[in-house]
């Protein structure tokens, strides 16, 4: 048994091209258009971080609702 792991990326690369995909597990071949796969995994890299950043500044968004409708809450409740 071998212990060579297939990654899911590898099972996309061989549904897309099994060629391709048999060129560079057997034989090493790299791939000719590296600059675009350089380019393709930077944008994907700045989106997570896009990404991660906007579900931040969502739950800050929902924490100073919350702390809103609690003020507020208190404040009708206390002018009583």
């Amino acid at each position: 048994m071998s212990d060579y792991w297939i990654r899911a990326s590898e099972i996309s690369e061989f549904v897309y091209c099994q060629h391709s995909w048999w060129l560079k597990r057997s034989k090493g071949l790299k791939s000719a258009n590296s600059r675009e796969l350089t380019k393709g995994t930077q944008f994907h890299q700045k989106h997570g971080r896009m990404l991660a950043q906007s579900m931040w500044i969502k739950r800050v968004a929902y924490l100073m609702l919350f702390c809103l409708v609690t003020f507020i809450t208190f404040q009708i409740l206390t002018a009583s």
